[in-house]
């Protein structure tokens, strides 16, 4: 594509849709729409509208690093998430729809007003937590992540939605947390085995690998923070951990080990256990 062309959306979009995988949607779409700074719906309205020779160049530069596989949300710099639209970097995983799952658990729990002390360990771009801080306002969470990159992207995140009921600090898994307790744990840690062939493809190829991969098993991180969690919860607290659709079995088998109860996994909405869930004995909540 020529820069000194004049091209229409309509005909800037006609030549990149072939470009790209056919099962991606409306992909260069929301390349363009981020490049003029308007909605999908405004190319619509005015796909007659031509571009600028440095809007051509811009579109054409994203569209050629999607086509090497770099993730949409990287590109554009957001991932929608629960209610939230969140900003993204290469330092921080791009937040998924199965995530939310643990949410929907989380807040099932927490009563509409309660005040409790929640934590979200390996916060990343700070979905989870932003998550709870938006529906459960009047809770106090810290976040925590040994990334000081991903803690920015964090802190950005809270900042520009005006939640404040959200301390950040760095530090891997319960290290910030000197003695403190909670009456609920979230994690989304990593839990993708090392050799996992899947590192290699799609969209975690460009993910920070330290977020993505624990060990042989996949299990390492799940395993410290479950080994961790009665000594940092209150009475009754809950600790909620995301994993993978294949090791539901294995962290019922940490929770039990680690002297939780009421141990279970809840299942995805392709019945996949993508989330185990238990608590520390006692009712003090």
């Amino acid at each position: 594509m020529s820069p000194h062309t004049e091209l229409s959306i309509a005909s800037v979009l006609a030549r990149a849709r072939p470009r790209l995988d056919p099962e991606a949607g409306g992909e260069a779409e929301i390349l363009l729409a981020h490049v003029l700074g308007k909605t999908r719906t405004w190319l619509h309205t005015w796909p007659e509208r031509v571009l600028t020779a440095e809007e051509q160049a811009a579109f054409e530069g994203l569209l050629q690093r999607r086509l090497v596989g770099e993730p949409i949300a990287y590109l554009v710099g957001t991932r929608a998430f629960w209610s939230l639209d969140l900003t993204v970097t290469g330092d921080t995983l791009i937040p998924r729809p199965e995530t939310e799952l643990l949410v929907e658990q989380a807040l099932a729990f927490i009563p509409a007003e309660a005040e409790w002390a929640l934590a979200d360990l390996g916060t990343g771009s700070g979905a989870i937590a932003l998550a709870l801080a938006r529906e459960r306002p009047r809770c106090r969470i810290t976040a925590t992540d040994r990334s000081s990159s991903a803690l920015a992207v964090a802190r950005g995140n809270a900042a520009r939605l005006g939640l404040g009921n959200l301390e950040f600090r760095e530090g891997a898994w319960y290290e910030p947390l000197a003695d403190e307790r909670f009456q609920m744990i979230v994690s989304n840690p990593p839990y993708i085995a090392v050799g996992d062939r899947h590192l290699a493809e799609g969209d975690l190829r460009f993910e920070p690998r330290s977020a993505l991969a624990s060990g042989p098993e996949g299990l390492d991180d799940l395993r410290l923070i479950t080994a961790g969690a009665r000594t940092h919860l209150h009475a009754g607290g809950w600790l909620l951990l995301e994993h993978g659709y294949d090791q539901g079995a294995a962290v019922r088998a940490l929770l039990d080990d680690n002297g939780l109860v009421d141990v279970r996994s809840v299942r995805d909405t392709l019945g996949h256990e993508r989330a185990t869930l238990g608590r520390a004995p006692g009712v003090d909540l």
